[in-house]
């Protein structure tokens, strides 16, 4: 990350868009490894990539850091359990993140979205949104320099589900 970062010395907007997800619940045997294996790209990713661009960002104005993360940052359905776990540690990063950047100029912005329609999603019977559908939500969220942004309608339904009785996470 250090190489990519004194390669790319005039970047301005950093995309952390690196991400696994792998089925299964917590409670399997090997679930610590495949955990282990989700939050080293999902979490950890971030914030290497944050460590190793935030002063090439000072450097040039601020900039930006845009951090995909997902609807699954507020809810766990079991499926994909230690994914979503994962994801809720990258959206609470990703806050942090933003509240120590903020005295440089650096913009933090979380993407929250429902599910892609990428190789990732392939196989699941769920509706998706088109990759282009999300980048043109997301650079208009940058440009308008929001901190989070739901790019799709299961994203906003499911945040606005969190303050809901019941709440849409039991």
């Amino acid at each position: 990350m250090a190489d990519a970062a004194r390669i790319c010395d005039d970047a301005t907007l950093v995309i952390n868009n690196a991400g696994i997800a792998l089925l299964g619940g917590l409670l399997k045997a090997g679930t610590s490894d495949t955990a282990r294996m989700q939050f080293e790209t999902n979490v950890f990713g971030i914030l290497r990539m944050t460590q190793a661009f935030a002063p090439v960002l000072a450097k040039n104005g601020g900039g930006a850091f845009l951090n995909v993360l997902s609807a699954a940052s507020w809810i766990n359905s079991g499926a994909l359990t230690a994914y979503a776990v994962s994801k809720a540690a990258a959206w609470s990063l990703t806050n942090g993140l933003r509240n120590e950047l903020r005295q440089q100029g650096t913009q933090v912005l979380g993407l929250h979205v429902g599910f892609v329609d990428t190789d990732l999603t392939r196989g699941l019977d769920v509706v998706k949104v088109s990759p282009q559908s999300v980048v043109a939500t997301a650079l208009d969220a940058l440009e308008a320099g929001a901190s989070e942004v739901l790019a799709d309608e299961r994203a906003q339904t499911i945040k606005r589900g969190l303050t809901t009785e019941p709440t849409v996470y039991l």
